[in-house]
């Protein structure tokens, strides 16, 4: 049976979701969690994406997309090709990176995406993966 299509149309904002398989790790080091950002900085402007929040732990990342020149499932697919081959090759390792494919949630209300952003951003204090935020940032 096929999947079902993606809802894209240019400016549709997304709150997309990328787990590991078995929800083991994507990024072991920070030198990891730099080369995804850094693939990431070269597509958004390649293609007039917009990238408003993200959170990047041990298994999963969020992102806050909007849909720009290209749609979102090209944009992922570059991203995380990309980035699970160099992974891959890096940590001498054959196979999946991430588990099925990326969940991407449409954002339409404006009191939602203020609520998303936050709960982007207290993700890594609410996993433990950071002790505090600093001030101001809520």
């Amino acid at each position: 049976m096929p999947r079902k299509a993606r809802i894209d149309a240019p400016g549709a904002l997304h709150h997309v979701i990328i787990r590991g398989i078995e929800r083991r790790k994507i990024f072991r080091s920070d030198y990891d969690r730099n080369h995804f950002i850094n693939r990431l900085s070269v597509l958004v402007p390649e293609t007039s994406m917009d990238c408003f929040a993200w959170a990047m732990l041990d298994n999963h990342v969020h992102l806050l997309l909007r849909t720009g020149a290209v749609p979102i499932s090209i944009f992922m697919s570059r991203l995380l090709t990309g980035y699970a081959g160099w992974f891959n090759r890096k940590y001498k390792r054959h196979g999946q990176l991430f588990q099925n494919r990326y969940k991407s949630i449409l954002c339409q209300e404006a009191p939602y995406l203020k609520e998303l952003v936050r709960y982007i951003h207290l993700n890594p204090l609410r996993s433990g993966l950071v002790r505090r935020l600093r001030k101001g940032i809520f």
